[in-house]
């Protein structure tokens, strides 16, 4: 089968189960692989009423029929799961060698259900399934579990690893992927902490089949010339990273300052891409099939490790009211190690901090307590003190202390690096997200800041929702091939379609992608629905409807986020509530969940 295999591995850990299974040909052309396929899994076996946390939750974790082709970026691979942050469906992708390696076991999807009876580790390789004790390295760190896993294989198994969040189910809990790329958000570490399960190594030799050799190198050949000729993935993702957004999105006036009360700041300039690189940087790294290499591995006086990304260091950062780029990235290195969605994490201290400010908390954190950052990470991770609290996220943590309206979340997941009120479609990007507030699934921040394919005056509200739902159904169909969106900044969508068809042998057009990334995003809403999110659900902090940033280059505006939803919706042929309508489910031939 070329692209596809068409096998997924099923692992019960309550009943010590390892088998293997087919996949119909007509779901691979449907859902394709990565988001589509786990989402279809999902929602075909686990019913609306399981818990997060319930043995039943199923950790799926797919790849596409790109994955381990020499398709540029194709190393990335996703995963699905219900959210114990979100209590939503929720996937999330990942990047680096990992699924690289598991497709060339020759399985299209893993499937892990069950609680094992004690803490253990899961083994693949091309001829074996092994399900593994780790008691000894339960309570360890992610990079010393590891060391110590990778010590006793050969040095190519790939892992995924939980860190004491993961084992402590905090809800904003990371499952590391070989310890400095993550799954990284909706706490789905916590998902695979409440199985016990502490880490999956993988390993494979198998070649990935592809129908048309010879275009297959025209078309890559072409793709790696255009990520050269383009400035935003030749000069800025390489040479400074991710990070090389700060000093743009900054001068926009949508950088969040200290949990967005503000959205911009001169004192942005001192932990930029440009500083981290003088500063800290060591070397780039790249995932599988990657020319582009945004990664970077860095060292401070304290230690050693990878990053800080955008997210992260906004998110432990400016957002926190901290400007000194070593405690930043310190901070940034504990978070992995310990197995933390460093966005999360971020946003929630931000969010006690202007709790503390108000009045309404005495847990004595500050913005700018750069001190205590390291110590506030860990009793997270920990669930001591003030942490128990924090580890629930921002929403349940202000809920708590009576100021709900100071979590900068939307369905329960904080916010990423851009200011609504300075991007009305990205706005409603994550108002409609179904995996709650993402800046990946509708990213309009490209075609709304930087230009890419063109720009669009950020601050109208016209057709935006119309423009949001080609992109979160480009986004929906790229996570299923699986391949990284940052090649879409200077390879054109059509591309995608070539890919496809010379690795696969199925003719796709554009349009055929574009009715896959719809049928996924609509799967998933009607699951999200069947657990009663309708539109109530598809707003954003009153801090972004009502108050105006005071300054920066987005001074004086707020979102009329009604006015969106409702183009948006009769966009996506959804009802006024929000809820797919039966003639769009039965086009995209979707049945009930």
């Amino acid at each position: 089968m070329f692209g596809w295999f068409k096998k997924y591995l099923e692992i019960d850990l309550t009943r010590e189960t390892i088998k293997e299974g087919s996949i119909n040909q007509e779901i691979l052309e449907e859902y394709i692989g990565g988001r589509g396929l786990g989402v279809k899994i999902f929602t075909d076996r686990i019913k609306a009423n399981v818990e997060p946390l319930d043995p039943k939750n199923l950790l799926i974790i797919t790849v596409g029929p790109l994955t381990a082709t020499s398709v540029p970026t194709s190393g990335r691979f996703h995963l699905t799961t219900k959210s114990p942050l979100t209590e939503t469906l929720f996937e999330s992708n990942s990047g680096g060698f990992w699924g690289y390696e598991f497709k060339k076991c020759g399985y299209m999807a893993l499937i892990i259900k069950g609680k094992a009876k004690s803490p253990v580790y899961i083994r693949i390789d091309n001829t074996s399934v092994e399900i593994l004790s780790a008691e000894k390295i339960w309570s360890l760190n992610v990079k010393k579990t590891d060391e110590i896993l990778k010590s006793k294989e050969e040095k190519r198994f790939r892992s995924l690893i939980i860190g004491p969040s993961g084992e402590n189910i905090v809800k904003i809990a990371s499952i590391m992927n070989d310890c400095h790329r993550a799954f990284g958000r909706g706490g789905v570490g916590a998902v695979m902490g409440s199985k016990n399960l502490k880490a999956i190594l993988v390993k494979g030799d198998k070649k990935v089949q592809v129908n048309n050799q010879e275009s297959l190198k025209i078309y890559v050949k072409t793709a790696k010339d255009k990520i050269i000729e383009a400035p935003i993935t030749s000069q800025g993702l390489s040479e400074f990273g991710t990070s090389v957004l700060v000093n743009v999105i900054n001068e926009f006036g949508l950088f969040p300052i200290e949990n967005h009360q503000k959205g911009h700041d001169e004192r942005c300039k001192q932990i930029s891409g440009e500083r981290l690189k003088q500063q800290f940087f060591v070397k780039k790294e790249a995932c599988y099939g990657c020319p582009i290499a945004c990664g970077r591995k860095t060292k401070t006086d304290l230690m050693s490790g990878k990053g800080p990304e955008y997210e992260s260091l906004w998110a432990l950062g400016p957002e926190c009211g901290i400007f000194d780029l070593e405690y930043i990235t310190n901070a940034n290195y504990y978070c992995n190690l310990l197995g933390l969605d460093t966005i999360s994490t971020g946003v929630t201290i931000a969010c006690e901090m202007e709790l503390n400010q108000r009045g309404l908390s005495n847990s004595g954190i500050n913005f700018g307590d750069k001190d205590k950052l390291i110590d506030i990470i860990e009793k997270i991770a920990k669930k001591e003190d003030y942490g128990t609290d924090l580890a629930e996220g921002s929403y349940r943590l202000a809920r708590k202390r009576g100021g709900k309206k100071f979590a900068m979340q939307v369905k329960k997941m904080e916010l990423p690096a851009y200011d609504p009120r300075g991007a009305f479609g990205h706005a409603l990007g994550y108002a409609t997200s179904n995996r709650g507030a993402c800046h990946l699934r509708g990213n309009m921040i490209g075609i709304e800041v930087l230009g890419v394919p063109k720009i669009v005056d950020r601050f109208s509200t016209m057709s935006k929702g119309n423009i949001l739902k080609i992109v979160q159904d480009q986004a929906a169909f790229i996570d299923s091939l699986v391949t990284c969106k940052f090649m879409n900044f200077s390879v054109a969508m059509d591309h995608m379609a070539r890919f496809m068809t010379a690795v696969t042998g199925v003719d796709y057009s554009i349009a055929d992608l574009m009715e896959v990334g719809e049928r996924i995003f609509n799967l998933e809403r009607l699951y999200n629905s069947k657990l009663g999110f309708t539109r109530k659900e598809d707003t954003l902090p009153e801090r972004f409807l009502k108050e105006p940033l005071k300054e920066g280059a987005s001074s004086g505006k707020i979102v009329d986020l009604e006015l969106l939803l409702d183009e948006y919706y009769l966009a996506r042929g959804w009802d006024e509530n929000g809820i797919p309508k039966k003639d769009t489910l039965k086009r995209l031939n979707i049945k009930k969940v």
